[in-house]
């Protein structure tokens, strides 16, 4: 009898428990109380947040009076970016290595310099020469264009064959002035040719060393 009743307990227990549950469907375990939702929603791209963050671009000027205060707003930036140029243009023309293209960075490059700035060359006329050239086309004399062209053509001969004979002797004296330097004869030659082929006081760097230096 005393089994009987501690069934009857038994299931009366388990039979309340399971109502409990069932009147309560959303009671779990502890951990689903603590789960994370999704966002729902995918994550917005860089350029999209920083769009958002910065805000809508203004309006263009609708009037005269608008665009001239926008421009009073912009003119600081502008004169800030003048001042700079200047200023590289300035120290490019010093021979500053940090402002120098490329091909004039070295220590190579400034001594080629020196040797061709250090004396007068008649491949420095080459700008002329061109104008005399254009002249002789435009010059409606047959007897004048003809004596113009066999003087440009001698010129520019001479210029040719002064320009190979300096490139050589650069060359000659930058490898012995730099043992240590690679120095390639073709791009030292052709580098001194175009800095001599251009007129003395529109080169860039300018001449730091007279005409008759040694250098």
């Amino acid at each position: 009898m005393r089994f009987l009743r501690r069934s009857d307990q038994t299931a009366a227990t388990v039979s309340s428990g399971g109502s409990d549950t069932a009147q309560n469907p959303d009671s779990g375990p502890a951990t689903d109380g603590t789960r994370t939702a999704g966002k729902g929603r995918p994550t917005p791209k860089r350029r999209e947040a920083e769009s958002k963050r910065r805000g809508p671009a203004p309006p263009p000027p609708r009037t005269q009076r608008e665009a001239a205060r926008l421009a009073r707003a912009n003119r600081p930036a502008k004169e800030q970016r003048r001042r700079a140029a200047a200023e590289r243009r300035e120290r490019m023309a010093a021979g500053d290595d940090r402002f120098l293209m490329p091909r004039d960075r070295g220590p190579v490059r400034a001594y080629v310099r020196d040797l061709i700035d250090s004396r007068p060359h008649l491949m420095g006329l080459f700008m002329p020469l061109a104008g005399l050239v254009l002249l002789s086309v435009l010059l409606p004399i047959p007897a004048a264009q003809q004596y113009l062209s066999l003087f440009s053509l001698l010129a520019l001969v001479t210029m040719v064959v002064e320009g190979v004979v300096l490139g050589i002797q650069v060359t000659r004296k930058a490898r012995a002035k730099f043992p240590d330097e690679k120095i390639s004869g073709l791009g030292t030659g052709w580098y001194a040719f175009t800095r001599g082929s251009q007129l003395r006081r529109l080169r860039i760097p300018k001449p730091r060393v007279e005409r008759g230096a040694n250098p």
